[in-house]
């Protein structure tokens, strides 16, 4: 064969070869994978634990028939489903002929922590007809955890002593429609915290077992230490609440309590009714003592103490005192060096005292908002020294409890009046009233009684209520609470199934609410009761003293 035939078939088989490849391109680039319509519709927000549905939907906008086609859909990160199922699921799909669509529904609930954005997968792999290549249409959903119905909170004072003991806890309390299993709780501790015990036990100090919780339940871990610092340190416990999910922990909520180290110490003090950090209330006695040392190493002869006084409510009429001579003019008293004998002479280290006695007025006069914070204050100048002393005035706060069958929360069932066997639903009111000073860490407890359950429906939704099976406390955590401006209010149902015992009887709902917390300016610790409410149902006029007897 010549050399110029060999390079003509040449030519010519290289011509086939291209013209059959692209033949094969031209046929690939007559077919676009957005013809076929992939999309998955959900809840854009959703609560931890809440069963959600995802609806997949495609349609072959083409009109070429695509074979060997196979579904995939991946549920969000973490979602909880059926037992024995999988996260990613494959379903092999008969084939899509042109202008077919089809939807798949998938149900889940799905777990994470607040504002976290779950996402959901959905992929499509075929073959159009009469090609070889194979496509993949894909999209994706996320959904935004809005809400989680889950309390956890620190029960912590803000202000601790350095080195002494103190003691705290961890509330939780579901609300979520779900059981929740392999629950865990750990701790983070700041620097100079020494663990002493907990209960219930813990492992390794920093971490809790808490099994399973249904809706409604809740429980509570006590843990005592000691917390070293210096004054005016902040210190900080970080805890979380989590579930175990094949090997990974959970977030689902996490709780932070900063607290601050004090301790006094002055050369001169004084003490009020005994006590160094007294705190007063109106209509008090008060019987001042001023401690006066020298803690230089040279002494002090002729010396003069005075004592100022200001505040409204101080009922200065009132006032008596020993050695001194008081002068209304500015509200002052004067010890001399004549009449005392350790301000004639104080030597070293020495230490001397004066005092008085005097009233507080039951009521003063309040200007405005700059009097919410209410104290009396006294300056002791001795030499060149002057020390100013503030006594602080504590809030008042009250709890109010009442019970209803008939209210606009929620439509309560049950037979009125109540009978044996049967079970009734009522709801319980409470709430909560602050004056004169701002407060913090207020919570109200109450226990429930052994034949009265919660039912899980709670008004507002994201209170923070928990609730202890064991020992039946219920804890509704406020947290702040300001002076005569908010009134918080928290409805909660419950269902009681009375005994054959209390036949004729009117039987517990709640028993005696207590608010309890601190005041944010005196940072004294304040307490109220709210009587029991029983079956009469006295708050609820279409309640008869009559129809809250069992029968």
């Amino acid at each position: 064969m010549s050399f110029r035939k060999k390079i003509t078939i040449l030519i010519i088989v290289l011509t086939l070869g291209l013209g059959i490849v692209g033949y094969w391109e031209h046929q690939k680039n007559l077919y676009s994978k957005d013809i076929l319509k992939l999309e998955i519709l959900g809840p854009e927000t959703a609560e931890t634990g809440e069963e959600i549905e995802y609806t997949v939907k495609y349609k072959n906008n083409g009109n070429v028939r695509l074979e060997d086609a196979k579904l995939i859909f991946e549920y969000p990160e973490y979602s909880l489903i059926k037992q024995g199922d999988s996260l990613r699921v494959e379903q092999e799909l008969d084939d899509i002929y042109p202008g077919e669509e089809k939807t798949f529904h998938f149900e889940c609930r799905l777990l994470g922590k607040e504002k976290e954005m779950k996402t959901a997968k959905a992929f499509i792999f075929y073959r159009p007809k009469d090609l070889k290549a194979r496509y993949e249409s894909k999209t994706s959903f996320s959904t935004k955890i809005e809400f989680i119905p889950l309390t956890f909170e620190f029960d912590l004072s803000s202000k601790v002593d350095s080195m002494k003991e103190i003691s705290f806890a961890l509330n939780y309390f579901s609300n979520i429609d779900y059981s929740l299993t392999d629950l865990r709780v750990k701790i983070e501790y700041p620097s100079g915290f020494e663990f002493l015990e907990s209960q219930p036990q813990s492992l390794e100090k920093i971490e809790w077992e808490i099994g399973s919780l249904n809706k409604a339940e809740g429980g509570r871990i006590k843990i005592k230490g000691k917390l070293q610092g210096e004054i005016g340190d902040q210190k900080t416990f970080r805890a979380i609440l989590g579930i175990w999910q094949e090997g990974e922990f959970i977030l689902l909520k996490e709780a932070v309590k900063t607290v601050e180290i004090i301790e006094p110490s002055l050369y001169i003090n004084q003490e009020i009714n005994g006590s160094s950090q007294y705190t007063a209330a109106p209509g008090d006695f008060l019987h001042y003592e001023i401690f006066f040392k020298n803690i230089g190493e040279e002494a002090f002869e002729k010396l003069f103490l005075v004592v100022k006084l200001e505040g409204k409510p101080f009922d200065l009429e009132s006032l008596k005192t020993s050695e001194g001579e008081y002068k209304s003019g500015d509200n002052s008293i004067i010890w001399d060096w004549r009449k005392v004998s350790k301000l004639r002479f104080l030597d070293a280290q020495e230490e001397g005292v004066v005092e008085f006695w005097v009233n507080l007025k039951e009521e003063w006069q309040v200007s405005g908002p700059q009097d919410k914070n209410s104290f009396i204050k006294n300056t002791v100048i001795l030499s060149q020294t002057k020390e100013e002393f503030k006594t602080k005035i504590n809030s008042k706060i009250e709890l109010t409890q009442k019970g209803y069958f008939e209210q606009e929360f929620w439509e309560n069932s049950g037979t009125i009046p109540p009978k044996v066997g049967e079970t009734t639903a009522y709801t319980i009111l409470w709430q909560a009233k602050n004056f004169y000073n701002d407060a913090e860490n207020v919570k109200v407890k109450a226990i429930l009684p052994q034949e009265v359950k919660l039912t899980g429906e709670i008004f507002p939704k994201e209170s923070k209520l928990s609730f202890d099976f064991k020992s039946r406390e219920l804890v509704w955590d406020i947290g702040d609470l300001k002076a005569g401006e908010e009134n918080p209010v928290l409805a909660f149902q419950v269902v009681l199934t009375p005994s054959s015992q209390q036949k004729g009887q009117t039987p517990s709902l709640i028993g005696e609410a207590r608010i309890i917390c601190e005041d944010q300016w005196t940072e004294q610790i304040l307490e109220s009761n709210a009587e029991t409410v029983n079956t009469t149902l006295p708050d609820d006029e279409t309640v008869s003293e009559e129809q809250g007897i069992v029968q």
